[in-house]
């Protein structure tokens, strides 16, 4: 089931993220896409921690009730499994192999790099286009995770009525919808160093990408639960209320002072962290653009903000600004919901073509 390297239509692009399921559905007419349906659940706490799936009947109930409120029809889907639970290598092997002579390399090779014992991982590749700098080889991209990472986000889907076509790797799929949020930059933005930051809500998730592919990625200890529990703290409420009175507006005069301020301050500082660590690891001395991502992108501020102290230009994303949008659509919502759907879009794009 562990399938990257190929591209089906229709498909449904399924985000299961630590707090919730994103659903989302394009369809593509010419070189245009449209959304055709999008909806998110709210999951049980405990069902998903560290991108990993701990209750597959309650992520299964949430991805039927997704599946009900985006009203789709369509029932192939494409998901994902973290970078930290997958190991990829790009090996190096002789081209015009055939395609059963290349597994059977391929099973030699992984023996070598992957550290568990092959019956527990699920194993795909890809031949990369790009000529090898070895005269006469091709290079091919090796990815592997635990089977049972792979088989509960299967079964997961199965439960709530989908069937998982594709099981991507979340640096794929972010690769696919900054590519495509990167066709609409500013004017004289360039598309060389992209850096994302996906802010999720217990971690953030800190990618670079060189030539648009991800070429470093980084969680940081940092999101939006940190901020809904300095409220719940703050001001004696629940965790429910604190997330609710976020949302509504509804909190003290000196919330934005005590509370939000600090929280962003904190943001920004990690992601300077993280921005310093991948300068230390590699070449480059620069970034050309930061896009943030997630629930809490959208904090009035908070882009400003990363500009001012990274002196980097900065921008939401919002995979949405460039598509149509379908009437069955609530277009006020999805916007607000753009910047949290990144990883959904990226999905969702694996069925063009």
């Amino acid at each position: 089931m562990f399938s990257f390297g190929k591209k089906s239509a229709p498909i449904l692009g399924i985000d299961i993220s630590e707090t919730a399921i994103k659903l989302l559905e394009l369809s593509l007419r010419g070189k245009k896409y449209q959304v055709e349906s999008y909806a998110v659940e709210q999951l049980a706490p405990n069902s998903v921690s560290e991108k990993t799936i701990n209750d597959i009947e309650q992520v299964g109930e949430a991805v039927a009730s997704v599946v009900r409120k985006a009203g789709t029809k369509t029932k192939n889907a494409a998901v994902c499994v973290a970078g930290s639970s997958v190991i990829t290598k790009v090996i190096s092997m002789p081209s015009g192999l055939s395609d059963d002579d290349m597994e059977g390399q391929i099973q030699i090779e992984a023996d070598q790099h992957i550290p568990f014992p092959l019956d527990q991982v699920a194993i795909d590749f890809e031949v990369n286009d790009e000529p090898s700098k070895d005269d006469g080889n091709v290079n091919v991209l090796l990815a592997a995770a635990r089977t049972e990472i792979v088989d509960n986000v299967v079964a997961s889907l199965e439960l709530g009525g989908l069937k998982a076509k594709i099981v991507d790797i979340e640096a794929f799929t972010i690769e696919n919808t900054v590519a495509w949020i990167a066709e609409n930059f500013p004017a004289g933005v360039s598309k060389d160093v992209i850096a994302v930051a996906d802010i999720g809500s217990r971690a953030t998730t800190f990618s670079v990408l060189e030539g648009l592919k991800v070429v470093y990625s980084r969680d940081e200890a940092i999101g939006g639960v940190q901020l809904i529990e300095e409220i719940q703290r703050r001001y004696s409420l629940s965790f429910e209320e604190a997330s609710i009175a976020r949302k509504q507006g509804k909190l003290p005069d000196d919330y934005e002072s005590e509370v939000l301020e600090p929280f962003k301050e904190n943001l920004v500082s990690e992601i300077s962290r993280a921005l310093q660590f991948f300068y230390s690891s590699s070449e480059t001395t620069g970034i050309d653009i930061l896009i943030l991502a997630g629930g809490v992108a959208s904090i009035p501020g908070l882009a400003d903000l990363m500009h001012s102290r990274l002196e980097t230009k900065t921008m939401i994303a919002d995979p949405f600004s460039n598509m149509n949008i379908s009437p069955k659509v609530n277009k006020k919502t999805l916007a607000n919901d753009a910047p949290s759907l990144l990883i959904a879009c990226g999905l969702a794009m694996r069925s063009k073509g």
